[in-house]
């Protein structure tokens, strides 16, 4: 199944996308501004899916928005979860902090409030602020059923489904605070969807991330390559931590980054950013002025 957020008539809609691709189907949800949340909940607590809540719509009718335009809470992410892209960075100012194969993962969070739809643009910041605007194409893992210290042989049983997002990263704001909230946190530094996938027609654990900047392939990676795979990282953050349904987890992004290049190649207004995942689709976002 395939859950949707869009915009039509004047309000925030939420329902399913048809197997064909083509067709949306509003559903009774509760506070649909807040997207396909509510259903995840409903998901969660075993409740059957409510009754349609409008005529179904071609995809083409329509705007798309974040599956979670408002998620529960600031994203779960992970930093430097392939071996390439720990690799490329091995000659960066982020050398140090490169994550050993028998170490931990890197978690930090991403506020909510940066989430924006699938082909929403992207501010760029004011120079003041940043200079070195980056991408990263991520997989991200929505949870259904929540819990606390969950062990990693039954982590995907707490997989709801999957989403694409791309962590827009500000470098030299992470160089300057020596932590990544703050450069990872700009308003509208967070485009995801298009939709998101549900575990059972999607297998996170072994699919293809690629990115491109006006056209040209930066990344190319397949999850199978993380660190970290995805049940450690839910039981990583799971320790000591209750996730709740519609909890988001953002897996890490493939070697290709702009700050990976010599010189860095970051990105400037005009820029085109598209993220593809196999099995759930692609967004792409301008960065504006």
């Amino acid at each position: 199944m395939r859950m949707a957020s869009w915009r039509w008539g004047g309000a925030v809609h939420a329902g399913t996308l048809s197997a064909c691709g083509r067709e949306l189907t509003p559903l009774a949800v509760p506070q649909p501004e807040r997207g396909v949340l509510r259903l995840i909940q409903m998901l969660a607590r075993g409740e059957p899916l409510p009754r349609e809540a409008g005529p179904r719509l071609p995809l083409s009718a329509v705007e798309l928005v974040a599956p979670l335009p408002r998620p529960l809470r600031s994203l779960f992410c992970v930093g430097r979860n392939y071996r390439a892209h720990a690799a490329e960075l091995a000659g960066t100012v982020f050398r140090e902090s490169l994550p050993k194969e028998d170490a931990w993962p890197i978690v930090f969070t991403k506020f909510a409030d940066c989430v924006v739809g699938p082909f929403d643009d992207v501010r760029m910041p004011a120079r003041q602020a940043s200079v070195q605007i980056d991408y990263e194409s991520e997989l991200a893992v929505v949870i259904g059923r929540g819990g606390i210290d969950i062990p990693r042989s039954r982590a995907m049983d707490h997989v709801c489904g999957y989403t694409v997002v791309n962590d827009v990263s500000a470098r030299d704001v992470q160089v300057r605070h020596q932590q990544w909230d703050l450069g990872k946190s700009f308003d509208t530094f967070c485009p995801m969807g298009p939709w998101i996938v549900t575990a059972d027609e999607l297998d996170g654990r072994d699919t293809r991330v690629r990115g491109w900047v006006n056209g040209e392939l930066r990344q190319d990676g397949r999850t199978k390559d993380m660190i970290f795979d995805i049940p450690t990282l839910i039981e990583t953050c799971s320790r000591g931590i209750t996730l709740h349904p519609g909890d988001v987890i953002a897996t890490g992004t493939p070697a290709g980054v702009g700050m990976g290049f010599t010189p860095p190649r970051w990105l400037k207004a005009g820029d085109v950013v598209k993220v593809e995942i196999d099995g759930l689709g692609a967004i792409e976002n301008r960065f504006a002025a």
